[in-house]
């Protein structure tokens, strides 16, 4: 999670939100858009491992409904959370990467 072209600058300012520039080499991060496919990924992969987890839940130790509908929430968001940013920071690599290598 630091500047893809140096490796010293962090790459975020906040949760989720990318820099304008990196605060050791200055490179311009502005270009760098991840659009969807972090989230989509994390969707995908957390997604189906959850609906793993509760099916195994549901089935062997048989909670009530309100359990389902209050630890599920509890655990998805925080891993979301967890997810996004190296996820989000391999992206902005990757397009870094093939940008300036296309260059």
């Amino acid at each position: 999670m630091r500047c893809p072209r140096c490796g010293q600058g962090k790459l975020f300012h906040g949760l989720l939100t990318i820099r304008d520039r990196c605060e050791s080499c200055g490179l311009d991060l502005t270009a760098q858009q991840t659009g969807d496919g972090p989230v989509v990924l994390v969707m995908l992969l957390l997604g189906t491992i959850l609906v793993i987890a509760a099916f195994w839940v549901e089935f062997h130790l048989e909670p009530p409904l309100w359990v389902h509908a209050v630890l599920w929430p509890a655990v998805g968001l925080p891993l979301a959370l967890a997810m996004m940013r190296p996820l989000k920071a391999l992206f902005v690599a990757i397009q870094f990467r093939h940008i300036s290598s296309g260059e």
